[in-house]
C-alpha cells in the first residue's frame, strides 16, 4: 500500500474578533465543498492541527495531491460565521518543523 503524502499550510486569519477553531475549520470546509463538492472536499485529507488564537495562525494538514485546491478554497474565504475575513497562506511545508523554520 501506498503512503500519502501530506503538506503543512501555516495560515494567517484576519478578522477583528479572532475565530474560534470550530469556525475557522467551517468556514474552511464550506469553502472547499462549494468549490469542489463533497466528494472533491472527502479527498482533501483536511485537518486542522494547531489553532493559535492570539496571534491568529493555523496549521493545517492536507494531502498533496489536493494542495492546490485548498490553496484555492481558502483563497475564496470572505467570512467567518457571519463576519467580515481574509485568509492568507504563509508557507507551505512538507513537516511542521520546517514550517515555520524558513526564516521569515
Amino acid at each position: 500500500m501506498k503512503r500519502v503524502k501530506r503538506r503543512y499550510l501555516a495560515v494567517q486569519v484576519e478578522r477583528k474578533l479572532g475565530p474560534t477553531e470550530r469556525e475557522f475549520i467551517d468556514a474552511v470546509w464550506a469553502a472547499v465543498t462549494r468549490l469542489y463538492g463533497e466528494v472533491g472536499a472527502s479527498q482533501t485529507g483536511l485537518v486542522l492541527i494547531d489553532f493559535d488564537l492570539e496571534r491568529q495562525v493555523a496549521v493545517i494538514r492536507v494531502t498533496l495531491a489536493s494542495l492546490n485546491m485548498v490553496r484555492a478554497s481558502l483563497s475564496t474565504v470572505t467570512s467567518i460565521a457571519g463576519m467580515g475575513a481574509c485568509v492568507r497562506v504563509l508557507s507551505v511545508s512538507g513537516t511542521i518543523k520546517a514550517l515555520f523554520s524558513s526564516g521569515k
